[in-house]
């Protein structure tokens, strides 16, 4: 299976999106009930064969195999004004990928934007992190990130990124403006050439021994700092 979505809150999002095409369940009355009203083809089985499916995953008794995962355009997550993209520059790890999805859902943040190339993709273990919110975050595949930083200044946007060594302090920027935060990988950071493009570099104090923070929490802290800025 290429495209399969499984746990609890992926499944009944991907379902209430349409997104379905076959699903795999152990004997659950209400989504069997759910399925049979969305004329949704589906199929009990045990929970070693859900085993087999998901690859030994936590599938939580549901499997579906569903539709492509929908990309969008950079036109579609463009505002004129308080915008909220997160880019990601060579994320590797599909965890943070899943974890920063949820993360801009619950947030109400514009889009996230990845490379196409050397970096993750959205997957099923993503969709599972993301816990049914990539059903609702727009995605924007690219080919050249630079590129698509100079576009979106063009287009109003202040690009934010992260360093360790930056002189500014994450919480001294005026959010109150399109803003793009960039997110470096987990074990370089923000590439060189990505960097020069970014108007604003900044950094997140550190007062223990561990000199960095996981992407995903790092992206987190740096989404709802700039809501919290937005609310003063």
């Amino acid at each position: 299976m290429n495209n399969i979505v499984y746990g609890k809150n992926s499944f009944v999002e991907a379902l209430n999106n349409g997104r379905i095409k076959k699903a795999y369940v152990l004997s659950d009355s209400f989504i069997i009930g759910r399925l049979k009203k969305l004329n949704v083809d589906y199929e009990i089985v045990n929970k070693a064969r859900l085993d087999y499916l998901s690859n030994n995953k936590n599938h939580q008794g549901l499997l579906g195999e569903v539709s492509e995962y929908k990309t969008f355009q950079l036109k579609d997550i463009l505002k004129l004004e308080n915008g909220l993209i997160v880019v990601l520059d060579g994320l590797k790890d599909p965890h943070n990928l899943g974890a920063i999805i949820r993360t801009c859902e619950a947030a109400g943040a514009d889009g996230i934007i990845y490379k196409k190339h050397n970096s993750v993709k959205v997957n099923d273990t993503v969709a599972k992190v993301a816990s049914g919110a990539l059903e609702y975050v727009k995605v924007v595949e690219v080919t050249n990130l630079v590129n698509t930083i100079k576009e979106l200044k063009d287009n109003g946007y202040w690009v934010v990124g992260t360093d360790a060594s930056a002189k500014d302090d994450y919480d001294k920027i005026d959010y109150n403006m399109n803003t793009v935060i960039v997110v470096g990988s987990e074990g370089e950071g923000i590439s060189r050439l990505v960097q020069s493009e970014c108007d604003f570099m900044v950094k997140m104090p550190m007062k223990g021994k561990i000199n960095s923070l996981n992407a995903s929490v790092a992206a987190g802290i740096m989404i709802y700092n700039v809501l919290s800025y937005r609310q003063k």
